[in-house]
């Protein structure tokens, strides 16, 4: 087994003791991706489509340090604060992710760090691993 921890500056720097995403042999594990502006680490303004939009450019940022495209995502979860979020989260997900549809959870929770509406994390495969 190889491991390695994929950062770029591409996507915003981790807010913890965490990676941005670990690779194992053909597998990346992201962390999730909140709508931070990964230039000044501070939340985009907008409502949750908004918020959406620059969670899947953090992740698509994360998945292409690693080798990978959103084309390459077999599984995410999504974490909203209110599931009344769901259809526009939805649809900037699905413009996103096109024909290729992973996996998905999806989750309301009690708060979401930096007050964010929306977190997104994905299992990816490395496609020359």
């Amino acid at each position: 087994m190889t491991k390695r921890v994929i950062s770029t500056p591409s996507a915003p720097a981790a807010i913890g003791p965490y990676s941005q995403a670990v690779a194992v042999d053909n597998l990346l594990f992201t962390a999730g991706q909140i709508a931070l502006d990964p230039t000044t680490m501070t939340v985009v303004p907008g409502d949750v489509a908004a918020q959406t939009e620059q969670v899947m450019k953090n992740l698509a940022a994360v998945c292409a340090a690693a080798g990978a495209s959103l084309q390459d995502v077999v599984k995410t979860t999504v974490f909203l604060q209110e599931m009344i979020d769901f259809q526009a989260m939805n649809e900037v997900y699905a413009r996103h992710f096109g024909d290729n549809r992973p996996a998905r959870s999806t989750v309301a929770v009690r708060g979401l760090p930096r007050d964010v509406r929306v977190e997104i994390e994905a299992i990816v495969r490395l496609p020359n691993a």
